[in-house]
């Protein structure tokens, strides 16, 4: 039963989550595809291997670029400003070196990973969000059948999809998928379907055009607006007393393949509209900011060493972030591998020591109430030896 684009629509009886203690939980998932730059978001500036390895990417180092400090070791992209704010304020920590289980370097399977919480690419049809309102602890009042979910998206992502009900609900000027994106179709398409790739192609060459004249935008400029608009929206509705409970936003643009800017350019630009959609998600939950967590999570990491093109390619580990007034913040988790030839996972890429599965198992754990047996074999499927993370809620 999806909302209509662009509206806002009130649901009565929405079932709330039940708790031994009078709370009402709201939690936010924020989806980054594409894969997050980790180390220029967070540099490990007390690294002694950071500036060599990075070189022009070393953001906080040799004067390139400003940071935001953090516990001495790590600081932060200074376009992070509200993710500062509330580190400071300690409703913001920040896990580093983390990464799901899959290992290889497909935005698709990497992204199916990280939405499906299966160990591999394509061993479900069904989300890990989606499977934890199944298991949600509910109370006599409560009409399971009624959703408790939202995706702000025009179609229910991978991560919402299954047996319990999702509304959807996009702002009203939702535009088209990122550049990026239609890269990667395209690239699918020219294996598959060339006729669809042709037909494919005109099409976008057509958007382009009609929206913004002989020379478009780079959609990474327009970014800011989009961003805060869809946390906004999304904001509004979880506040809601009738409202849902639990959203998944995700935004595009995050391959960095090519003239990163880390310090000034794509990156930054990017970094500071993710900043302004935090910001957003925290206006409109102030009312419930105390018993809200906002988790922003990617499907892999970029490589620790710049290319030949002033970006960075696929990697494996990177950070994730957890914010809200529920969160026990002010802190950086990492047990950190260093950056030393030796320590880069097959001698490229930050080496994971997170599960990104324990995160997010802490988080449902204790601030959603779901149990670890639940957890380990229904939400995260084989997952019995991941612990859940203690003390991400406060």
């Amino acid at each position: 039963m999806p909302a209509s684009n662009g509206s806002f629509v009130a649901w009565s009886r929405m079932p709330r989550i039940a708790h031994a203690a009078p709370r009402d939980p709201r939690m936010v998932v924020v989806i980054l595809r594409g894969a997050l730059d980790g180390l220029a978001v967070a540099p490990p500036i007390g690294d002694p291997d950071y500036a060599r390895l990075r070189g022009e990417l070393a953001i906080g180092v040799a004067g390139i670029g400003r940071i935001l400090s953090l516990d001495g070791f790590f600081g932060l992209h200074d376009a992070m400003r509200t993710l500062h704010d509330h580190y400071v304020a300690g409703d913001t920590l920040i896990v580093h070196a983390a990464a799901t289980p899959y290992r290889d370097r497909s935005h698709f399977d990497g992204q199916d990973v990280l939405e499906s919480g299966m160990p591999g690419p394509r061993d479900t049809a069904s989300g890990w969000l989606n499977r934890a309102v199944l298991e949600l602890p509910v109370g006599d009042r409560i009409e399971v059948a009624r959703p408790v979910g939202l995706a702000v998206s025009p179609t229910v992502p991978l991560i919402f999809r299954g047996a319990a009900p999702t509304l959807t609900w996009t702002p009203p000027n939702f535009r088209s998928a990122s550049p990026d994106t239609q890269d990667r179709l395209m690239g699918l398409y020219g294996e598959i379907d060339p006729a669809l790739l042709r037909a494919f192609i005109e099409g976008r060459e057509i958007d382009s055009l009609s929206a913004h004249g002989d020379d478009p935008v780079p959609r990474t400029k327009m970014a800011g607006p989009s961003f805060r608009e869809a946390a906004e929206g999304a904001a509004k509705l979880l506040a809601a007393e009738s409202g849902p409970r639990i959203a998944a936003l995700s935004f595009d643009g995050w391959d960095t393949h090519a003239k990163e800017g880390a310090k000034d350019g794509k990156l930054a630009r990017l970094l500071a509209a993710l900043d302004g959609a935090l910001e957003g998600l925290v206006s409109g939950l102030k009312s419930v900011w105390h018993d809200t967590v906002i988790v922003v999570i990617t499907e892999f990491g970029r490589t620790a060493r710049i290319n030949g093109n002033e970006g960075t390619d696929h990697g494996t580990a990177t950070t994730a972030f957890l914010m809200g007034g529920a969160v026990n913040g002010g802190r950086v988790v990492a047990d950190w591998p260093g950056l030393g030839t030796s320590q880069l996972y097959q001698g490229r890429d930050l080496m994971p020591t997170t599960d990104l599965r324990a995160v997010l198992k802490g988080l449902l754990r204790d601030h959603l109430g779901i149990s670890e047996l639940a957890l380990s074999q229904r939400v995260f499927p084989s997952s019995i030896a991941v612990r859940p993370l203690n003390g991400l809620i406060g």
